[in-house]
């Protein structure tokens, strides 16, 4: 371990942030081996995922502003205000969650935009600023004198406070309320909106009347677990974070009344500590663990941080898609069993694929191994560039809640101004009955740089790969800047180049994927002459060394295309191959037939030829396939194109596939 000093359980008090106060970072551990690199000291400046965040902050996130007032959801905090509830409300009982996560998307987009620095940033960021100001404003004027905050419950004609923890959704959408209010006091900490005043008072009242002598009960939905212990964070406040202990050790008590899926459904039945794999409804299984991460970190829990661990592990192996997605039953949004794991059954919600970052992202934080760090960046790389990149469409206006692996007939287009039940994945909708996922990636998107970088006393650690200007500080006023160049996962090179060293030796780490066997690293001197060569195993390899200014580490990584076999216990795809290229899954689509000689051939009568492997012509990635001989129809083979798959479905309706059979 890296630590300048040891902490309860093992864990190292974290570093301090560059600038002396808290990264600006939407997960911020009190203790652990690494400290997030914040939007102020990685700035995202090409390449795929620039361009996703450009996307979200000139369509995403106003698009989600458009469908909030549109729907009503918004105008329900007015209605609260004025005492006109419950007549007039609109929307499910967790719409509530949906303005908080569209505030919280907005504030870490204006901490992009003032990390950025430039005129143009610093007026959208003024833009930002004022609509953020303007919601918070009509949010506090819903809340309550005692703290309470929901517009479904409550008041006059309503269902009394807490009476519905199964189903009602209110400390759910508080949690979200506190992340919301997170995002702002780490972007703009001198902000006099109030919206941190209106979650420290919200967050008070759930102490008191969930406290030790309080309700002794949860929520069906977690969240509030993890909302509190980064709001305790954020605050200082340790009262929260023993809260959301309290909610993480009541789990599994069966507090909640069972229901036709069982108490798993709501992870209230095995108590945290003694579960060994995620299980119940995909999202709220990640966000608890997420939250559980958090509690044992800052309190020294090393037997609950070790249980989740091996959570993970067992529902990274067994329970999760080839994408990175999670979640194979339609009618709980729930994880099967081991291994069941069926294409075109597949939820693979993405709400469930940013849950499941979060708590990966945790894990890395917390892991002192580097290998097993790299295990858990790699999810998350799976995770970003298979599930949450796919949701939305190129312009960033319509989304796919549900994430297919398999689609059997052409999807039917969406109508743009007309609100889709959620779990249709035949066309990306612009808007859901139940939309947690728009407000979801744009959140996560607009805090994205985050979650590439991190700090130890030693130096600075790379998780994730883009076009990026690192400037951090290791304490002590050792500063680093770093400027990574590189075209990934187009091109493997990733190279990085020495901007600002201290005088004396640190370390940079790179994680080397999983699937990247055959990597090389390069070190070259400022003059351009050679250091060190050496191959990279998959993990992370560390470059030790006194940096000077102009030094340079390459990092070359095989993307070549490949093809992967399911686990033989994956009865849904045994014999099939799916072919993935660096981080990206394909996929073959039905309009990649046309202008070959299967043209009109349905994807259920092809096959992949395994012997030939697949290759790259012309930017695409191409295979052989042939057409199952039948009576009366001869057997034709022909080389097809493949698409990413988070581009599936871009150039309309089509079926698509990605597990390949092979006869």
């Amino acid at each position: 371990m890296t630590s300048t000093a040891a902490a309860a359980g093992g864990l190292p008090v974290a570093p301090a942030a560059a600038s002396g106060g808290s990264p600006v970072a939407p997960v911020v551990p009190a203790r652990g081996v690494r400290r997030p690199l914040g939007l102020d000291e990685v700035r995202l400046t090409d390449g795929f995922w620039a361009r996703r965040q450009e996307v979200n902050a000139t369509g995403t996130i106003p698009h989600i502003g458009h469908w909030l007032d549109r729907e009503g959801w918004l105008g329900n905090f007015d209605l609260a205000a004025a005492g006109r509830l419950p007549e007039g409300r609109r929307g499910r009982e967790f719409s509530d969650s949906e303005v908080y996560k569209y505030l919280e998307a907005i504030a870490w987009e204006i901490g992009r935009q003032d990390a950025a620095g430039s005129a143009d940033a610093a007026a959208a960021a003024a833009d930002l600023d004022a609509r953020f100001r303007d919601v918070v404003a009509r949010v506090a004027a819903a809340q309550e004198p005692d703290g309470y905050l929901n517009t479904k419950f409550g008041r006059p004609g309503q269902e009394p406070r807490w009476s519905d923890l199964e189903w009602g959704h209110e400390l759910y959408c508080l949690g979200h309320l506190f992340q919301a209010a997170v995002a702002r006091r780490r972007t703009r900490p001198d902000a006099d909106d109030g919206l941190v005043d209106v979650a420290r008072r919200a967050a008070d009242l759930v102490s008191d009347v969930f406290g030790p002598t309080g309700i002794q009960s949860v929520c069906g939905h977690a969240e509030i677990e993890v909302g509190l212990a980064e709001l305790g964070r954020a605050l200082d406040e340790p009262r929260y974070l023993e809260q959301a202990e309290r909610f993480v050790e009541r789990r599994g008590q069966g507090t909640l009344a069972d229901i036709e899926w069982g108490r798993s459904y709501y992870q209230d039945d095995v108590p945290v500590r003694e579960a060994t794999v995620l299980r119940g409804h995909a999202v709220r299984a990640n966000y608890l663990a997420a939250g559980a991460v958090d509690v044992a970190v800052d309190s020294g829990d090393d037997a609950l941080l070790g249980a989740l661990r091996d959570q993970w592990a067992s529902t990274a192996a067994r329970r999760t898609y080839v994408t990175g997605g999670q979640g194979s039953h339609h009618q709980d949004e729930a994880f099967g069993d081991d291994f069941e794991l069926p294409s075109d059954r597949a939820y693979s919600e993405t709400c469930a694929g940013i849950a499941s970052i979060m708590f990966s992202e945790r894990l890395l934080l917390a892991d002192a191994d580097p290998t097993e760090a790299a295990r858990h960046a790699d999810l998350v790389e799976r995770t970003l560039y298979n599930v949450v990149a796919t949701s939305p469409a190129d312009d960033g206006r319509s989304f796919y809640y549900a994430n297919t692996l398999h689609q059997r007939r052409p999807g039917a287009p969406a109508d743009p101004e007309v609100v889709s039940p959620r779990a249709h994945s035949s066309l990306r909708a612009p808007w859901f009955e139940v939309s947690c996922c728009p407000p979801n990636v744009a959140r996560t998107f607009a805090s994205l740089a985050a979650y590439f970088a991190t700090a130890d006393a030693d130096g600075v650690q790379l998780h994730q790969y883009a076009p990026a200007r690192i400037a951090t500080d290791l304490g002590g006023g050792r500063a680093i800047a770093l400027a990574v160049e590189t075209s990934y996962p187009a091109d493997g090179l990733v190279r990085v180049r020495v901007d600002a060293a201290p005088g004396d030796a640190w370390t940079l780490g790179l994680r080397v994927p999983s699937w990247a066997d055959g990597a090389r690293l390069r070190v070259i001197a400022a003059d351009g002459a050679p250091v060190e060569v050496q191959d990279a195993h998959p993990g992370q390899i560390a470059v030790a060394r006194v940096f000077a200014v102009g030094d340079v580490v390459e990092l070359d990584l095989p993307v070549a295309p490949r093809f992967t076999e399911p686990d033989p216990r994956t009865d849904a795809i045994r014999g099939t191959l799916a072919v993935e290229r660096g981080p990206e899954v394909f996929a073959l689509e039905s309009v990649d037939l046309a202008g070959t000689a299967l043209a009109g051939v349905d994807l259920a009568d092809l096959v992949v030829d395994a012997s030939v492997g697949p290759r790259e012509a012309d930017g695409r990635v191409v295979v052989t396939l042939r057409r199952r001989a039948t009576a009366g129809e001869p057997m034709i083979a022909a080389e097809a194109a493949l698409v990413p798959y988070h581009e599936w479905a871009e150039r309309g309706p089509s079926t698509m596939r990605i597990w390949l059979p092979t006869s």
